[in-house]
């Protein structure tokens, strides 16, 4: 299976960002599947402006042209998140992961469920939960390589999510993120390599990075591909760019026939 995993510096400017990711699905024919990061579509800390420059899912401009790239490209593309709304009567959007086919059809979608509610330091500090609506169910998708689960950012946190996708036949997991420096330099590596050994999964994570215009965000980078027996095959560093792999599904098998504990359903009571 071969994948591109994009890394990049979104800005405040959906249309800025669409130009950017069309070019880069160009630079990615000849993949399978094209990996994008968390909020593609914008990046803003001014919820005025993003309530003028975002709008509703049905119909969305930035995932209409997208997805009528991909059917011009033939490539799949892992939208990994765009900030859209839902209906007209919640002000909060939700935080939509969305897998698109080589036919430009939206073969699954996945809304955040983990909400980053956390106060970093007296000058960081994030409310996630005040803007964007939970999510409530864990998805799995099927394609002509593999079954991939869906998941966003600091869904990362939570291991049980990883390992309901895996024991229900995910082969990759996905990961798309816009971590902060703090904690992308403390936990980044350490989480994407924990949830590929404990699931057996691929583990694919495409990555926001840089200082972000028109917003006070910084975001980590270091976009990574580990694959199921935890050895990293990918890290694109701190620059925006376009990166390439190949990934052999055997080694799922391998890795789960080596550490068999997806096997195990044992249950704990405290004492």
């Amino acid at each position: 299976m071969k994948v591109a995993v994009a890394q990049i510096t979104s800005t405040n400017q959906p249309d800025e960002n669409l130009k950017y990711v069309l070019d880069l699905m160009e630079q990615s024919v000849g993949q399978d599947i094209l990996f994008l990061p968390e909020v593609t579509n914008c990046i803003s800390s001014d919820w005025v402006h993003l309530n003028n420059v975002l709008g509703l899912y049905e119909g969305n401009f930035f995932i209409k042209k997208i997805s009528e790239r991909a059917r011009d490209l033939k490539i799949w593309v892992a939208l990994g998140s765009v900030a859209v709304k839902v209906n007209s009567t919640d002000e909060r959007y939700v935080n939509r992961s969305i897998l698109i086919n080589s036919n430009g059809g939206i073969v699954a979608w996945y809304d955040k469920i983990h909400m980053f509610d956390v106060t970093i330091s007296d000058t960081e500090s994030y409310q996630e939960s005040k803007h964007y609506q939970q999510g409530k169910h864990a998805v799995l998708a099927q394609t002509p390589w593999a079954n991939i689960g869906l998941t966003i950012c600091y869904d990362l946190r939570f291991a049980g999510l990883y390992r309901t996708l895996a024991k229900s036949g995910a082969q990759i997991l996905t990961a798309p993120a816009a971590f902060t420096c703090s904690t992308g330099k403390a936990h980044w590596h350490t989480l994407i390599k924990s949830r590929a050994i404990e699931t057996g999964c691929f583990l694919i994570a495409s990555a926001q990075t840089g200082e972000h215009p028109g917003s006070n965000r910084k975001t980590y980078g270091h976009s990574l591909i580990v694959n199921p027996w935890g050895e990293v095959i990918l890290d694109g560093g701190k620059l925006p760019g376009l990166f390439f792999a190949k990934l052999d599904l055997r080694e799922v098998k391998s890795a789960r026939n080596r550490i068999p504990s997806l096997s195990d359903n044992s249950e704990f009571k405290i004492r």
